[in-house]
């Protein structure tokens, strides 16, 4: 998911020496250059150039890098003269790296990155609005527009959504006793835990707060506010918030493990062994789990108290960004909107198992259940201060889980993302 990487760039031969992507190493106007580009709507969507050209593309690997290698194929199958080179470039770093490399000219034509990132991507003027962004706002779900869109102008083209929801396996529940209710959830593994030594009847990684997000959403409390965009006030030591960190808190009855025990890896690991009951994860996961045999289901995520709907979860959509650098803005873009084509779609989900950014029709019996949570789910805010909630959200939820007093850890958290 957020994965970390080491990037690279590709340099071709073509006639006298050029970069195929992104022009040449002389870098005295690639700055006014790309803020041209950036300011000039009138520059998307040229028609596409009849010379052999290649397109750099930044993605991660596990399955992503072969659906960009596939995708390039049939592209260059209808593009002859245009072939798509494939650079492994972590999601989780390319933002950073464009910022390196874009100058330079030495960067890609089009990279991945998740939208949470887009606040720094365009107001460091790496990224190119959406072409024909009304149509493909149209093609989309509303989620990933939604998460695009930055200061009320589009950027990028969703390549897939995903969010979490309750995994549970259908050999220790029955799919009728699901919990509906945190409250109905913690008796449910209490009375489990007291009756299957070695197990757990609920597991989460409690130190990450893409998961623990949930528990300040009650009433429709926000992360940054309605629309994510409150820079001032990020909500999260709000008195919802706290209370529903305290409930979170509260959990440690039915999963008496320290936070440091309960890493990703740790939990995906149990589950996948039988030995947890509910946990929460995302479509990610669903093929480690087929394959390890294990036979469970999805359901939204259960209602915090008070409330009457599923919690909200943070939603992610991932995005091919057009560089500002590109020397091939109008190939770029054709590329970029190739991917949400109803057949790269499908081949994305086979390839990767996410969930396609557009609506279309796929063979798994998981996918209702994790669109059901869509309809619950909040994006992740994408303005720059949202670099700084990661690590302190994290350390704010491992140190609440284990014992801290929540209103100092949230205040701490609060102050972190907006210290200057």
């Amino acid at each position: 998911m957020r994965k970390r990487f080491l990037a690279s760039a590709l340099v071709a031969v073509l006639g006298c020496v050029t970069v195929a992507g992104c022009g040449s190493k002389d870098t005295s106007n690639n700055n006014s250059s790309a803020d041209n580009k950036a300011n000039d709507s009138s520059s998307a969507s040229g028609e596409l150039t009849t010379d052999d050209i290649t397109l750099t593309v930044w993605e991660s690997t596990l399955g992503t890098d072969k659906f960009i290698e596939q995708a390039g194929e049939a592209f260059t199958e209808l593009h002859p003269n245009i072939k798509i080179e494939y650079v492994n470039v972590e999601v989780g770093d390319s933002t950073s790296q464009i910022a390196l490399d874009g100058p330079a000219g030495v960067g890609p034509d089009l990279f991945a990155a998740p939208h949470d990132k887009l606040g720094e991507l365009v107001s460091g003027g790496y990224v190119l609005p959406t072409a024909d962004a009304d149509t493909v706002k149209d093609e989309v779900l509303s989620s990933c527009s939604s998460a695009l869109t930055y200061d009320g102008t589009m950027y990028g083209y969703p390549v897939s959504a995903e969010t979490y929801t309750l995994f549970y396996n259908k050999d220790l529940i029955d799919e009728a006793d699901v919990p509906t209710t945190w409250d109905d959830l913690k008796t449910f593994a209490k009375d489990f835990n007291d009756k299957n030594s070695g197990k757990y009847g609920f597991m989460m990684n409690v130190g990450d707060g893409y998961y623990s997000i949930i528990f300040t959403t009650s009433d429709d409390n926000r992360l940054f506010g309605a629309e994510g965009t409150d820079t001032e006030n990020t909500n999260i030591n709000s008195e919802a918030s706290i209370e529903g960190m305290k409930f979170f808190q509260g959990l440690r009855d039915i999963l008496d493990v320290p936070s440091a025990d309960l890493a990703t890896a740790t939990c995906d690991g149990a589950f996948a062994n039988g030995d947890v009951a509910l946990y929460i994860t995302g479509l990610w996961n669903v093929s480690n789990f087929e394959e390890a045999g294990i036979n469970f289901g999805v359901a939204s995520l259960p209602s915090l108290p008070g409330n009457d709907e599923p919690c909200a979860s943070f939603s992610g959509t991932r995005a091919m960004f057009v560089s500002a650098y590109t020397d091939h803005q109008a190939e770029a873009e054709a590329f970029a909107q190739f991917l949400l084509t109803d057949e790269m779609q499908k081949l994305r989900f086979e390839l990767t198992g996410s969930l396609p950014a557009i609506s279309c029709d796929v063979d798994s019996p998981y996918i209702e259940g994790f669109l059901k949570q869509l309809d619950y789910a909040f994006p992740m805010p994408s303005i720059p201060q949202m670099t700084k909630f990661w690590d302190a959200m994290n350390a704010a939820s491992a140190n609440i889980w284990d014992g801290a007093d929540v209103k100092t850890e949230l205040d701490k958290c609060n102050d972190a993302i907006l210290a200057e």
